[in-house]
């Protein structure tokens, strides 16, 4: 795969940055005029269906039979119960809320690559998943103490979204060799988009839907920029050598989200959100820091 410019590289980093950051308030907004789960089918499966025109003419590196069980791995734990659970759990708690605690996930990342795929687990790490912790910690008993009650609903949901998303990051660092990345993300979405369209059909009603212009605004950016092409960035970056990058750059888009709610949506900004950002940041930071190698002996 051919490297990325480090122009190219921060163009790229900086829009998916972006993007998925703005994807909390906005997909908060839109619920307004959808059921949550048939919302979830949709903006996944609309990705989906852009990203096969990408995806068709690789259509022998699908290999269907081979990695079948990939592909339905990826869309239960990244599409069904990543987005499911997100997009329910957004109902519960503002956005910016929502997205800090989801943002833990490099943190649990670290943990799940330490137990099922052998990495090194040093005090820099240990320290940066206490840190985290403690960040969730303090934003759950911020907002308690700022609303007299907090939504244990709410923060569940989100810590399953990210722990689903922490078990299949990990699941594709162990299984990416074998599929092709363009194929995985489509089938990933197809299946995932497919299952949750099914079952917001059995549980909701398409009549709740309220196709106003704004509505289809927010579910077209959402479907194209933050889904199809967001997905498409990621696995460019991570095709070209920018893994480590792209994870020590995540804290940033709860900020984002953070920004945006507050701008639109006029959610709290407290005290103990930013502070509990803050200790998710630096555990980010520890979790991903390369400890120094000692010098050489005789040096």
């Amino acid at each position: 795969m051919k490297s990325l410019s480090k122009l190219q590289t921060v163009l790229l980093i900086g829009f998916l940055v972006l993007v998925w950051g703005i994807n909390w308030p906005l997909s908060k907004y839109a619920l307004t005029y959808v059921p949550p789960i048939l919302f979830s089918g949709i903006r996944t499966l609309l990705g989906a269906l852009l990203l096969l025109i990408v995806a068709l003419p690789r259509i022998r590196q699908l290999r269907w039979r081979q990695s079948w069980p990939v592909y339905a791995v990826t869309a239960a734990v990244n599409i069904t119960l990543y987005y499911g659970l997100q997009t329910i759990g957004l109902g519960y708690l503002p956005s910016g809320l929502f997205s800090a605690i989801v943002f833990i996930q490099p943190v649990l990342v670290g943990i799940f690559s330490w137990l099922w795929l052998g990495e090194s687990m040093n005090a820099l790490k240990i320290t940066g998943l206490l840190l985290g912790f403690a960040g969730v910690g303090t934003i759950c008993v911020g907002s308690s103490g700022m609303t007299g009650h907090i939504s244990v609903t709410g923060i569940l949901l989100a810590l399953g979204s990210a722990l689903s998303w922490a078990a299949g990051t990990v699941y594709v660092k162990k299984k990416a060799q074998h599929v092709d990345p363009i194929w995985m993300v489509t089938m990933q979405l197809l299946l995932g988009g497919i299952f949750m369209s099914g079952a917001g059909s059995l549980m909701e009603r398409w009549s709740e839907i309220d196709w106003e212009p704004a509505f289809i605004g927010s579910l077209l950016f959402i479907s194209i920029f933050v889904i199809a092409i967001g997905w498409l960035v990621f696995y460019k970056l991570i095709d070209s050598g920018e893994a480590s990058k792209v994870a020590s750059y995540t804290f940033m888009i709860p900020i984002v989200a953070i920004i945006s709610g507050t701008l639109f949506l006029h959610e709290q900004l407290t005290y103990s959100l930013l502070i509990g950002i803050a200790l998710i940041v630096i555990s980010i930071y520890f979790v991903n820091r390369q400890p120094r190698r000692r010098a050489a002996a005789g040096n």
